[in-house]
């Protein structure tokens, strides 16, 4: 029988977790530790191996809060991540070692939020199952709004019929290498405004991230009569081209100016992209509404984004 062991991640490990993140069958530029130590100051990592005879099969990017281990806080998605070749009964083994590991360290809850389906090269549901088998109780489910490629473009007329319109008012669109303009003329303003809230990223974690990762961050932004009117920041997966940040002023509001780039970027993408997400709805305990209908109306459908606790006895 072959020998599953834990070990929590360390420094020496980071040119061997990379690796194993690039070569995952549900893996993402997320879970590169560039990525999920940007913030470390606000986390305590707890991020996990697992090994089957002293070979890598699984890793938990993860951090702890008291006694509670939970799917890495400070990313959109987590749970565990496996190499390509794992099957559904190693899956259960890996969860069962952890868990074990869990308990031998007096941690009292486990909370894992698996990645979605959209962003999985080979469907990885397995671990649903065995949440259910276990007990784990359902704490969120979300509705993450994304369009399928794969199937027609259902943009509302009303959509299209302002998109035409607007492209006759001479907008710009424009890739930028520095959210510089964007964060501090259009998104910290009106989230301010709207939420009195700011963005997840400071302007100083957002450049430092897009220099890390080129490939995978990108800044878009929309110009009318010389200024900055809409922006969207996107990140990139394999599969997956994902809106991360999308807001407007006042003026480009008038002139739909979001609406205009978000539909330019949707066909930009559709032939080299399979989804293009547009994230949650969020709104306290129920939904945002008008964000439900301004994401359906540009194609988008529903896609569930759940999180779970297990109780560790």
């Amino acid at each position: 029988m072959k020998n599953h062991t834990i070990k929590r991640y360390q420094e020496s490990d980071y040119h061997d977790w990379n690796a194993f993140i690039g070569k995952a069958k549900n893996a993402t530029f997320l879970f590169h530790r560039d990525f999920m130590e940007y913030h470390n100051d606000r986390f305590q990592d707890y991020s996990l191996i697992v090994l089957e005879d002293k070979k890598w099969v699984a890793v938990l990017p993860a951090n702890v809060v008291g006694n509670q281990v939970y799917s890495h806080q400070g990313l959109t998605y987590g749970g565990l991540v496996y190499n390509d070749k794992i099957g559904a009964a190693s899956v259960e083994i890996i969860l069962d070692t952890i868990l074990e590991f869990l308990k031998q360290n007096d941690f009292q809850n486990f909370i894992l939020k698996p990645i979605p389906d959209i962003y999985q090269l080979r469907s990885s549901n397995e671990i649903d199952y065995f949440l259910f088998q276990k007990k784990a109780e359902l704490l969120k489910r979300s509705m993450n709004l994304a369009i399928d490629y794969s199937k027609p473009l259902q943009i509302s007329k009303s959509k299209l019929k302002h998109f035409r319109r607007i492209a006759e008012l001479d907008i710009s669109i424009e890739e930028t290498e520095d959210c510089t303009s964007f964060w501090n003329e259009i998104l910290i303003p009106r989230l301010n405004e709207k939420y009195e809230s700011n963005p997840v990223h400071s302007l100083e974690e957002i450049n430092q991230l897009k220099l890390n990762f080129p490939e995978n961050i990108k800044q878009f932004n929309a110009y009318f009569e010389g200024e900055i009117v809409a922006g969207i920041t996107l990140f990139y997966s394999q599969q997956v081209v994902k809106s991360q940040y999308g807001a407007t002023s006042l003026k480009g509001e008038s002139i739909r100016a979001l609406d205009f780039l978000f539909i330019t970027l949707i066909e930009k993408y559709a032939t080299d992209y399979s989804f293009f997400d547009m994230g949650i709805v969020d709104a306290n305990d129920s939904y945002n509404k008008g964000l439900l209908k301004q994401k359906e109306e540009l194609g988008c459908a529903v896609y569930l984004q759940d999180v779970y606790k297990i109780t560790i006895v």
